[in-house]
């Protein structure tokens, strides 16, 4: 068994990756992983973090599980009809989703977070040709002009937008689609009402963390006239939820019955 080597000194919301990280690991181990990533589990044996504070039960690591994998899969899906391609992946953390999907040689791929959060993924994930690390707040414009933008691109954030405020993740989003001829993004958001009951989840309470943007698809939609949402998916009704164990199950089902409920956490899919 691989001894913990690498500290983690990361708070708030930076700290938060260590969650999604954790369920990421939790389901690599299932006997039918949902996403089935042996890097998390791998980058988990080697920090030396308390990963019990976060609380991940196997309920939530499915839910992240399931997350992460709709997001692959709108990612891989555009990769697919675009060889010669760029992807911006925002709030990367310690995901490798760059590595699951192995994207082809025609791709740039750019993985962009805060610099001690990119200082710490440098330590642990692996070289590849074509893929870039970039130590920036996303909020700060300036790096946006190391992202080439003569090809179409893919935006990817998972579990970014509500730590952002509205004026700070609206105008990211802009941002990017000025700055790149066309493209699409995935991404999740939080509705008002999980933002005013953020004290009821335990990551963001662990953390000293606190989330700021609630939103819905109409108001994402008044983001950009060059945007148009062509997926929007309720966490608690992703395309997998079938396979969990049944108490897992029936509990996805009955919360999303209730739709203050369901519309907590969405994922969205747009083109522009």
């Amino acid at each position: 068994m691989t001894t913990p080597s690498t500290k983690v000194q990361l708070t708030g919301a930076k700290e938060t990756l260590l969650a999604t990280l954790y369920g990421r690991a939790v389901d690599s181990r299932a006997e039918d992983p949902i996403v089935g990533d042996p890097t998390a589990a791998e980058t988990v044996r080697q920090l030396d973090y308390d990963f019990t504070k976060m609380r991940i039960t196997p309920g939530d690591a499915a839910g992240i599980a399931l997350r992460a994998r709709q997001l692959d899969e709108w990612t891989a899906g555009f990769l697919a009809r675009h060889e010669e391609a760029t992807v911006v992946h925002l709030g990367c953390g310690l995901d490798s989703r760059v590595h699951r999907l192995d994207p082809g040689p025609g791709v740039r791929w750019y993985d962009i977070d805060h610099p001690e959060v990119i200082a710490l993924r440098r330590q642990l994930s692996p070289e590849r040709a074509g893929y870039t690390t970039i130590g920036a707040s996303v909020t700060d414009p300036a790096w946006m002009a190391q992202i080439p933008a003569d090809r179409p691109t893919m935006v990817v954030a998972e579990g970014l937008l509500m730590y952002l405020t509205e004026e700070d993740g609206s105008a990211l989003l802009r941002r990017l689609m000025a700055h790149t001829p066309r493209g699409e993004l995935a991404f999740d958001a939080f509705s008002r009402f999980a933002i005013r009951g953020q004290r009821m989840n335990h990551v963001v309470v662990a953390a000293g963390a606190r989330l700021y943007w609630g939103t819905d698809a109409a108001a994402l939609a008044r983001l950009s006239p060059k945007m148009k949402i062509v997926e929007n998916l309720s966490a608690l009704e992703l395309p997998g939820i079938a396979k969990l164990p049944a108490r897992y199950r029936l509990g996805y089902r009955a919360l999303a019955k209730v739709p203050a409920v369901r519309d907590m956490a969405r994922l969205y899919h747009c083109r522009f």
